[in-house]
Parts: C-alpha cells; sequence; structure tokens
C-alpha cells in the first residue's frame, strides 16, 4: 500500500478528507472531551467509520484518521493502559480502512494516520502556540511511541499534520526515520510564519533532505494564506505539497462558537495545483459538500489535460 501511495501522488492530484471534528458534531457527537474526536475511538467507533464513509462518497481519496489528539499520556489520563492505547492508535487506521471499503464509489482509497502536536494532546489551545518549554529531543521522545504504534497498523501514509512550530517539526522528521512509511509534514501558519513565529522558508527547509517525505505543505490555516504557502514550499522543497486550509471562520473562545466569514473556495484548488499542490482537501468546518466540489474540480482539470 506504501508503494501505492506514492506512485499515485507521482502520477497526479488526490484529494483529501475535510474537517473530521465538523463532520461528528453535525452527527450529533460530543466533542468537548479532553481526547476530541479520540474519543469516539472507545466511546463509538463505527461513528468514525461513517464521518469517514461521507468523505469518501464525496469524493476524497485519502481519510485522515482521529489520531489526531490520541496519545499514550492522554488515554493514561482516561485510565487506558499502554496496551489498550496502542491498540486504539492501531483502531483508527483500521476504522478509516473499513470506510474506504465500505463507501460508495470505486478507485483508490488510501489512509493517513494523523499525528497531531503536542500541544494538541494538553488540549489548552498550546497547538496554535508552539514553543513549549520542551526541547527537541523530548519531543521526540514524545512522538515516536505513538508514531510506531501507527505504523504498525499500516497506514498509506503518516500525516504529520499542524505542526505550529519548526522546532517540533525538526522533533516529528526525526520520529519518523527508519520506520518505512511515507509522511507529509504540514504546518499550521500565521501569514508567512509558522504559529510559533518562525519564517515559513525555514520550516518548510527542515523537510527538504528528509527521504520519507513525500510532501509539504500547509493545513488549519486561513484560505487566504493557503496559495502563497503553496507556491512558497514548492520553491523551498522541490517536493509536491500538501495543502487543507480551514472555512475561513474563526474560533471565538468566549462564546464558544465559530464566527466570521466563510472564505474557502474549492476553485482555489485551480491556482493550487498549478503552483505544486499534490494533496488537496480541507481542515476545520470544511466538509463533504465542499470536498465533493473540490474533488470535482480537480476531475474537471485532469480531463482537460488530457484532451490537450
Amino acid at each position: 500500500m506504501v508503494r501505492d501511495f506514492v506512485g499515485a501522488l507521482a502520477a497526479g492530484p488526490l484529494v483529501l478528507d475535510g474537517g473530521l471534528s465538523n463532520q461528528l458534531a453535525d452527527a450529533g457527537q460530543d466533542l468537548s472531551d479532553e481526547l476530541w474526536s479520540a474519543r469516539l475511538l472507545t466511546d463509538d467507533p463505527q461513528a468514525l467509520v461513517t464521518a469517514h464513509e461521507g468523505y469518501f462518497a464525496a469524493g476524497a481519496q485519502v481519510a485522515i484518521t482521529a489520531s489526531y489528539q490520541a496519545s499514550f499520556e492522554g488515554f493514561a489520563r482516561r485510565g487506558v493502559g499502554r496496551a489498550e492505547a496502542a491498540r486504539l492508535l492501531g483502531l483508527s487506521v483500521e476504522l478509516a480502512r473499513e470506510a474506504a471499503r465500505r463507501a460508495p464509489g470505486g478507485g483508490e482509497r488510501y489512509v493517513a494516520a494523523s499525528v497531531g502536536p503536542y500541544g494538541a494532546v494538553l488540549a489548552d489551545g498550546s497547538e496554535y502556540r508552539g514553543r513549549y518549554g520542551l526541547s527537541v529531543a523530548e519531543l521526540e521522545r514524545f512522538h515516536r511511541p505513538r508514531v510506531e504504534a501507527l505504523v504498525a497498523a499500516g497506514p498509506d501514509v503518516l500525516a504529520l499534520e499542524t505542526v505550529p512550530d519548526a522546532e517540533e517539526a525538526q522533533a516529528l522528521l526525526r520520529a519518523v526515520r527508519g520506520l518505512g512509511v511515507p509522511v507529509w509534514l504540514s504546518y499550521s501558519i500565521a501569514g508567512d510564519r509558522t504559529r510559533a513565529g518562525q519564517p515559513l522558508a525555514e520550516a518548510f527547509a527542515l523537510a527538504a533532505e528528509v527521504p520519507e517525505v513525500v510532501a509539504v505543505g500547509v493545513n488549519c490555516c486561513a484560505p487566504e494564506d493557503a496559495g502563497p504557502a503553496v507556491r512558497l514550499a514548492a520553491a523551498v522543497t522541490g517536493r509536491p505539497v500538501v495543502v487543507y486550509p480551514n472555512s475561513g471562520e474563526k474560533w471565538d473562545e468566549v462564546a464558544r462558537d465559530w464566527a466570521g466569514g466563510w472564505s474557502f473556495q474549492a476553485t482555489a484548488v485551480e491556482e493550487w495545483l498549478a503552483d505544486g499542490a499534490r494533496l488537496v482537501g480541507g481542515c476545520c468546518r470544511v466538509g463533504p459538500t465542499q470536498i465533493g466540489e473540490l474533488s470535482e474540480w480537480v476531475g474537471a482539470r485532469g480531463t482537460a489535460r488530457g484532451r490537450e
């Protein structure tokens, strides 16, 4: 499967899914727990299958697992032992694979095992700030066991995603060395900098010589920041680019709700693809409708190219 994914990426663009949390919330799931969507690995795994199925049915080719906020430490706080936690991490991959088999439609479908940042496990918003006060070596020791548990379940690719800090990216890139699975690295950004404030060009450059990295880019960012980031990632790394921004709305921590206007436009995929993107999708608040529209644009572009 690993070889299939790399070959598919080389052959043309692949459509990612959208936000898992909004899909689950729309189905009536309570995600207020510290484990967020990972809570359902223990409480309602079939809800995750259904959510993934919705995106495959809409035209997504890659499902990102519910392991973003999952960790041995987080599960331990819920009284879950280490062996069971490893099983649950692996289950996130198995559930996405089940959805790929069950969803209507055809074509190859892939599973990306989500590896979220250390701050996501803290559940205090620091995933959008970085700078946790830990060394690169300490962060690597945190990430490596969860990465190994995910790899054991056989995903097609690892999604090192929503990374706010170039130092954490260093740790993650060390943690995936030698595991035999391709990875993509995507930063959470504000403008032309990481959330921690480092120049984005320098952050992208960290992945340029790492053989496991098959794509570099951004996610969980404002749609208006996505286009410039795609161009920069392609120029700095020479690698395929991954891009999946948010809807454009912003989370109001006081009101505990989303506010502001919607600015995600599926038509932006034309620019992203022209500038080097090969993995395209959506993140927070982007649902199956938008992924369906994006998939249609990608398909239409491929058909037009075939006539040239």
